[in-house]
């Protein structure tokens, strides 16, 4: 989106900064950034999650959908404390990943390893394409 430079730098030369900033953080719902995988009999998600602790992550799977939600805490700094600068990000987040398949809840794995959530889920049994014999007549 383009911004007419007259309206913001006459009063403040950095609101045109601020303001594409703003615009690029509420643009980014697709935090945490996920990458995703998929056999015929199960899917492997990873998600960005530096600074999460595992225990405030919620995964829940029902048929083909994927949820995982937590939350990042903000860090604690002693009172009258002054920010220099900031750009990390905390509080709460939540996915959703629409799976190929139905998933079986119970094979189902979350790990999270150097700030990397990798969660694998398996195809349900009878979902799972079979091979149908041919015989001859």
């Amino acid at each position: 989106m383009l911004y007419p430079a007259s309206t913001f730098l006459r009063r403040d030369p950095f609101s045109l900064v601020r303001r594409f900033h703003g615009d690029f953080a509420n643009g980014t719902r697709g935090y945490p950034f996920v990458n995703l995988w998929h056999s015929q009999d199960r899917v492997a998600i990873t998600a960005e999650v530096p600074g999460v602790d595992p225990a405030d992550i919620d995964i829940s799977v029902k048929d083909n959908l994927l949820v995982f939600s937590g939350e990042r805490k903000a860090d604690t700094m002693p009172e009258k404390t002054l920010w220099h600068q900031r750009e990390r990000n905390f509080g709460k987040f939540s996915r959703a990943v629409r799976i190929p398949f139905n998933l079986d809840p119970d094979k189902t794995e979350a790990r999270v390893r150097n700030g990397v959530l990798e969660v694998v889920v398996h195809r349900r049994e009878e979902d799972k394409p079979r091979r149908i014999e041919v015989k001859a007549a």
